[in-house]
């Protein structure tokens, strides 16, 4: 069967056997429920696992605490940076389902690999002694398979449960990514309770052996549901189209003419900007749609771009306010609270925000057009960025605070830096759920699942600006005085100001993100 997307842009999907898929026997809220499920499962795995690398490379493979740091944060960023790779698969070559497959297969045995190594004293260095080079390079090999398969599961698992609705009924799409991001957060709390429980109580290494069960069991559920999914065949490389565009308008740009895309040919919500691709269209092997498809996605970048600043607020959250935690008072009564667990207050108000939401959208859905819909992807971003902002000036009143008291002699509740955390934790679930609804629908049929990716990948830009900015502002207040963050004593530091200077970039970048969103 041939998909006629190429001509009309009509989406055909196929079921198991290649057939034409039926609407009554494949897609819909079944076959996308398993897709939230095993979501559950698959962030349970990589958060728990984010959280516990640390113990295992300082106490069992002997590295420093600031190199372990490192390698877990070179870790979380590339696998979100990997999603482009993963969605670029799904959309090119695979379909979503075998890209879920084939990635998941991936990083289930870069976890295997892991637990080998945990578990075989060969593969560890002595007592003492840093990892030989063949130990590091079974260290270095798991670990970043696992980054490649979350990089693929992350890009196509969303792209994949949204492609069982009709893409003609917006509000079911809207629904779905609504509890995929419950799922993700469900899978953050028991990340966040059980999992840290367990390491904590039986020991570490259980977290590999866990994880390896957990997403064997997810990879089951997943293809337990081939036979009512609907699939849609791979469209070719989209980096590939774009390029072709770029380089014949490229080509072509001193050529006079009125020649335009007109609205029968590519829709009539084709975007009036980037006028110059329309160049493209005097070369016979670039059709319309393919023009119209470059510009859409272009379109897409500006408020791609608008959200990492807000994730480098929430990068934070397991930097300096994990530090801040450790300084803090933490007990009630004879218990000492874990400052990592204050994430549990942010993941229990999303869980129970995200079912109001649905009641919001299921009760305002007949009386406002999707324009002016207050829950649109568009207005919940940049409500997402509204409070990114107003959490890092209640984050440097709050460590200003901090520093005063501890000035006098006084130790501040760390239940205090739980304002930031539920910020932050609302911000996240605005922003990031808007953006998989939002470059998932506006996104070119033939590129799903790239577009999506841009989600995940925003989060891994704003991890690596964090560490550029702290870097930056190091170099720049070392020389004026001393450094603000460069200190081992937080108290002797003023990340009270660093803070500040993210709340300001985040107000500037809200105002920048409000400019691209009127004009999309």
């Amino acid at each position: 069967m041939e998909t006629k997307e190429g001509n009309s842009g009509i989406e055909e999907y196929f079921d198991w056997r290649g057939k034409k898929a039926d609407p009554k026997k494949h897609g819909g809220m079944r076959a996308a429920s398993l897709a939230c499920v095993v979501e559950v499962l698959e962030n349970l795995v990589f958060l728990s696992n984010a959280t516990n690398f640390v113990a295992y490379f300082t106490k069992t493979m002997h590295y420093t605490i600031s190199e372990s740091a490192n390698m877990v944060t070179n870790f979380i960023g590339t696998s979100f940076l990997l999603t482009i790779f993963g969605g670029f698969i799904g959309d090119s070559f695979f379909t979503r389902f075998r890209t879920f497959v084939v990635f998941c297969i991936i990083e289930l045995l870069g976890m295997i690999l892991l637990t080998v190594q945990a578990h075989d004293t060969r593969l560890q260095p002595a007592l003492h002694e840093r990892p030989s080079s063949s130990q590091a390079a079974v260290l270095f090999s798991g670990l970043y398979a696992i980054a490649t398969g979350v990089g693929g599961i992350k890009a196509s698992l969303p792209a994949h449960g949204a492609d069982q609705f009709d893409h003609s009924k917006q509000r079911s799409i809207s629904s779905f990514f609504n509890w995929f991001f419950f799922s993700l957060c469900l899978g953050g709390l028991l990340s966040s309770t059980i999992m840290v429980w367990i390491e904590e109580n039986r020991g570490w290494n259980w977290s590999f052996k866990i994880s390896v069960v957990v997403l064997g069991v997810a990879l089951c559920i997943f293809i337990a549901g081939f036979p009512i999914y609907r699939f849609k065949r791979p469209g070719g490389s989209p980096v590939t189209k774009i390029l072709k565009v770029f380089a014949s308008a490229s080509r072509n740009r001193k050529v006079s003419s009125g020649l335009e895309l007109k609205n029968d040919e590519v829709g009539e919500r084709s975007p009036k900007k980037f006028r110059f691709l329309d160049k493209a269209l005097f070369d016979d092997t670039i059709s319309a749609v393919q023009v119209k498809e470059t510009r859409t996605f272009l379109g897409l970048l500006p408020i791609f771009a608008s959200t990492i600043t807000m994730n480098c607020c929430l990068a934070q959250l397991q930097t300096f306010s994990v530090e801040q935690g450790s300084i803090m008072n933490r007990k009630i009564n004879n218990f000492q609270i874990p400052t990592q667990s204050l994430t549990v207050f942010p993941l229990v108000v999303v869980l129970a925000s995200i079912p109001i939401l649905e009641h919001l959208a299921n009760a305002y859905k007949n009386k406002m057009s999707e324009k002016h819909y207050i829950l649109e992807p568009l207005r919940r971003i940049g409500l997402g960025l509204a409070l990114a902002s107003a959490s890092m000036a209640v984050a440097a009143i709050i460590e200003f605070k901090r520093r005063e008291a501890a000035e006098n002699g006084h130790t501040l509740s760390v239940f205090w830096l739980g304002w930031q955390y539920l910020l932050l934790g609302v911000s996240d679930m605005l922003t990031l759920e808007g953006m998989l609804e939002f470059f998932y629908s506006e996104a070119p049929d033939s590129m799903r699942s790239f577009c999506t990716a841009l989600s995940w990948c925003s989060t891994s830009m704003g991890y690596f600006l964090s560490s550029v900015l702290v870097s930056i502002i190091n170099s720049i207040t070392g020389k004026m005085d001393h450094e603000w963050l460069g200190g081992h004593n937080l108290n002797h530091n003023r990340l009270d100001l660093f803070y500040t200077i993210l709340c300001i970039l985040n107000f500037m970048n809200l105002l920048n993100y409000i400019y691209w969103a009127k004009k999309y």
